[in-house]
């Protein structure tokens, strides 16, 4: 079994095992670094961490219990110009003492090249902004833990005015797709790059104990923080690090780039409003490697605005990569929008395991988010999901917004093409599993007058739940849609499906069920009773 470096950072390393193994590796390895034993290794994606800047190292993967070689690298960490402690800045992680103060300052005064360490305790702070060209490290044991009090985060403005261009607007924030003011996060990157934020840390908003779980349709001086928030933020680096109990979305890439995820985990618990894992909004060049989330909502969920967005500040969303990762709980695994009016495209997920969400893709739009929601070339493979209760959910009549209910997205004639009309297609699907099915495995609805076109879908098996522990549940948020269970393949408003290698096992249909659908192609879908 060989591996690969993911990525080197000052004083780790995260690798990669190749395999077409998901998420975990089918065996158990000890990790040996420089001969010495480190810790024993059953998932694709693997760190090690205490290591010392510019110095390198033999990392070695071994046969549990022998001392055969597998695969054997030697690696170079980054180098590193100081490392500052914050306790050196008064900071005392006993949590009870505000440290916002102390931990800021270290961040300030740390130099380019620079680490700003965080040791073992619990610190209470309010939000941190970041500066460009530094690594916050957490070290094992470390907790920022967020402050109850929503007074001492400061508010971001959603949009301001440029006073050199009084055209031209500039945007700080934003909440569920539109430019609103917002609380600041625990962590808040604004115009900063080249930053490592990684250790074996925690960072935890505390939500549990605050109120902004409570009452969260209204406003209260603004709208709920993040844990994490990247604005206008350029090759940013997170790793390692444990993410809990966010007051709503808990990490926010907001018209950045080149932003990577590899070896942490995000925790919300599962009655938690809005807490989903990770939302790029109008970024592009995304790595989400090695994760495993378990929240409240979706859990990851790519976004691209509101029509505003679009029509003032476009910028899609593109060029993501999910891989190696496991998803648990939440609303959807991986869900597109509803807020995307910009686009979202070239997205590939591999190697990933979904486990106990309600759905696996989860596309929603509706009419409104205009001509620019283009949604395209998405990827789906190499994927085992169970007890998934609806694998594929496509809805393009998502009940969201003020007129979510309204006659004009709710309508089922067809409406003409116009500039407030989205459109989605070419959809992969390819060498899943999903075992445990509840309601339905295929759930597609598109728009009469913008279908769903181009989704192709090969070796899939699909098995259900015992017939006595299935549940009727409505996949789709749409006005007077029906509850499913059990169900097969439910398509309207579609073109050109393709259907190939699908073993469909224990579902109540015998045939998929088309509506208005165009340019077939269904022989190798096949239906069998337990």
């Amino acid at each position: 079994m060989d591996f690969k470096i993911v990525d080197i950072f000052n004083r780790s390393v995260t690798f990669e095992m190749n395999n077409s193994e998901a998420y975990l590796s089918g065996h158990t390895y000890d990790l040996y670094v420089n001969d010495e034993y480190r810790s024993s290794v059953d998932t694709n994606v693997f760190s090690v961490f205490g290591l010392y800047p510019d110095t390198e190292y033999e990392i070695k993967l071994k046969e549990q219990g022998c001392d055969q070689i597998l695969s054997c690298c030697v690696v170079k960490t980054k180098k590193e110009t100081v490392l500052l402690d914050v306790s050196e800045f008064g900071a005392v992680g006993d949590g009870v003492k505000n440290d916002t103060i102390s931990i800021q300052a270290a961040v300030y005064c740390c130099p380019e090249g620079g680490t700003v360490r965080i040791g073992k305790g619990t610190y209470l702070t309010g939000p941190i902004f970041l500066k460009s060209k530094i690594t916050l490290l957490l070290d094992e044991g470390a907790v920022l833990l967020g402050l109850t009090d929503r007074n001492e985060y400061p508010i971001l403005p959603g949009m301001v005015r440029r006073t050199d261009d009084i055209k031209q607007e500039m945007s700080f924030t934003s909440w569920e797709g539109n430019p609103l003011s917002s609380f600041a996060s625990l962590i808040t990157g604004q115009d900063v790059k080249d930053v490592d934020i990684i250790g074996t840390g925690m960072i935890d908003g505390n939500a549990q104990n605050s109120d902004w779980w409570i009452d969260v349709r209204n406003k209260k001086k603004a709208w709920r923080p993040k844990l994490v928030e990247l604005t206008r933020c350029k090759n940013i680096r997170i790793q390692g690090l444990k993410f809990q109990n966010s007051p709503c979305w808990s990490i926010h890439p907001y018209y950045s780039d080149n932003i990577s995820f590899v070896d942490c985990s995000i925790f919300n618990p599962d009655n938690s409003p809005n807490t989903d894992g990770i939302d790029p909004e109008n970024c592009s060049d995304i790595k989400i490697i090695g994760v495993n989330i378990s929240v409240g909502d979706d859990c990851v969920a790519l976004k691209s605005g509101k029509i505003y967005m679009a029509k003032y500040h476009y910028k899609k969303t593109e060029n993501i990569t999910i891989r190696n990762c496991k998803f648990e709980r939440g609303h959807g695994a991986v869900t597109i929008g509803s807020e995307i009016a910009c686009g979202v495209c070239n997205l590939d997920v591999s190697q990933c395991i979904f486990e106990h969400t309600d759905r696996g893709l989860r596309v929603k739009s509706r009419r409104g988010r205009g001509d620019k929601s283009v949604l395209e070339n998405l990827r789906f493979s190499n994927i085992k999901m169970n007890y998934v209760h609806m694998p594929f959910t496509m809805n393009m009549f998502y009940f969201c917004d003020p007129d979510g209910h309204s006659d004009y997205v709710q309508c089922q004639e067809t409406l003409p093409v116009d500039e407030k009309t989205p459109s989605v297609g070419n959809l992969t699907i390819s060498d899943i599993e999903c075992h445990g099915v509840n309601a339905v495995f295929v759930c597609i609805y598109g728009l009469p007058e913008s279908p769903v076109s181009g989704v192709y879908m090969d070796n899939v098996k699909v098995s259900y739940l015992p017939e006595a522990q299935r549940v009727p549940i409505c996949p789709i948020m749409m006005d007077n849609f029906p509850d499913m269970c059990g169900r097969g393949i439910y398509i309207k408003n579609a073109d050109m499906i393709t259907m190939c290698n699908i073993d469909i096992v224990g579902s109540v249909d015998d045939e998929p069920e088309l509506i208005n659908v165009n340019q077939k192609k269904l022989g190798g879908v096949s239906y069998r009773k337990v």
